[in-house]
């Protein structure tokens, strides 16, 4: 029987000023993905084989949003990203670990997170984040002329994608892997006739956070229910 544990409180690693807490689901051998489907529809996310969802008191800053597929339309610079990089291959593969993955992992990690907690060297930290799972999970990696440019971890649930996390190149000149990675999960969303791609917590104080807003017509879960989201009005 699945039960759901509060934690006590502890830093956020959102909003660094705040103090945060989570209700986790557990035990999490349960937790198989028709069952993950009916928990992210109620705003879990998944961390490893961690499933999570903020239970903070006097914050509400983190709201589940997720892309209505069929109604989304590109604006121009979106169409120009995936233009731009409509020659990156992608593979989908099971979790797995490999040492240019990892090596990856920690270039992006020390550009772009640094001092946040998850750019030091430690593969078990990098493991149990991105390589367990109990649910249907898959790696996607992304190369240019042979080389290894991007690596996106998603779960395929009934309903949708969950993009769970991305990391790719901090080093490449003009690109726009990040974005381009959601247009071509949005893709995959349609190709299989899958009517939402969940993207986790819209944050609107973190600025790492806001760029999911781009991406419309967008559904945030409030008060228990999926709504347009509104980012004036969603905090």
């Amino acid at each position: 029987m699945m039960r759901f544990h509060t934690t006590e409180l502890y830093p956020c690693s959102y909003l660094p000023s705040k103090l945060a807490r989570s209700q986790i689901a557990i035990p999490d051998h349960l937790i198989d993905t028709p069952t993950y489907a009916q928990l992210i529809r109620k705003g879990f996310r998944r961390s490893g084989s961690f499933v999570y969802r903020p239970n903070c008191e006097q914050c509400e800053a983190c709201i589940p949003v997720r892309i209505i597929v069929d109604q989304f339309k590109a604006n121009r610079a979106q169409r120009r990203v995936w233009k731009r990089h409509q020659h990156l291959a992608a593979t989908q593969h099971q979790l797995h670990y490999h040492p240019d993955h990892y090596r990856l992992y920690r270039r992006y990690q020390a550009k772009r997170h640094a001092h946040g907690g998850m750019d030091y060297d430690n593969r078990d930290q990098y493991s149990n984040f991105l390589l367990q799972s109990n649910v249907d999970s898959r790696l996607i990696t992304f190369h240019e002329h042979h080389h290894l440019r991007m690596i996106s971890i998603i779960d395929q649930l009934p309903d949708g994608l969950s993009s769970v996390y991305t990391f790719f190149d901090p080093d490449v000149l003009n690109a726009s892997f990040g974005t381009y990675n959601i247009l071509w999960q949005i893709e995959q969303c349609r190709i299989n006739q899958l009517p939402y791609l969940y993207l986790g917590y819209w944050i609107g104080e973190n600025r790492k956070m806001c760029y999911k807003a781009n991406f419309q017509p967008l559904q945030s879960l409030v008060n228990g229910q999926w709504q347009a989201f509104n980012q004036h009005s969603s905090s």
